[in-house]
């Protein structure tokens, strides 16, 4: 599948050779919608994690990332992180969360909330 701004690799998992395709496609159209309207360039750092993933096996259930609904976008300034949350929210986006050099964004069925990374 096609994407303007990204390639299925960026999102593989870096911890097992599970590759990218677990990547659910909606959501990869709708961050692609998300890296248009930011109008800079995204460097993903986290897409898909595989079950076996360290962060997720600590999980009970594994994570939006092992659904292949979420991915953690690196910035570099308060103003990057401020562009995503907002565009973020304008385009439906139900879990957004932010750290100092990333913001994580997910499209969870679950009830919609915000985050920061202590």
């Amino acid at each position: 599948m096609m994407y303007k701004f990204f390639q299925t690799h960026e999102f593989d998992c870096s911890h097992t050779a599970t590759g990218g395709d677990k990547m659910d496609p909606a959501f990869l159209h709708k961050l692609d919608e998300l890296r248009e309207r930011c109008d800079f360039p995204f460097k993903i750092t986290s897409g898909y994690r595989d079950i076996t993933h360290p962060v997720e096996s600590k999980k009970q259930k594994g994570g939006t990332h092992t659904q292949g609904i979420a991915a953690d976008i690196a910035v570099s300034n308060g103003a990057e992180r401020m562009k995503i949350v907002k565009e973020a929210l304008a385009l439906g986006f139900t879990g957004i969360g932010t750290a100092r050099t990333f913001v994580h964004v997910d499209m969870r069925t679950t009830t919609p909330v915000m985050w920061t990374y202590g």
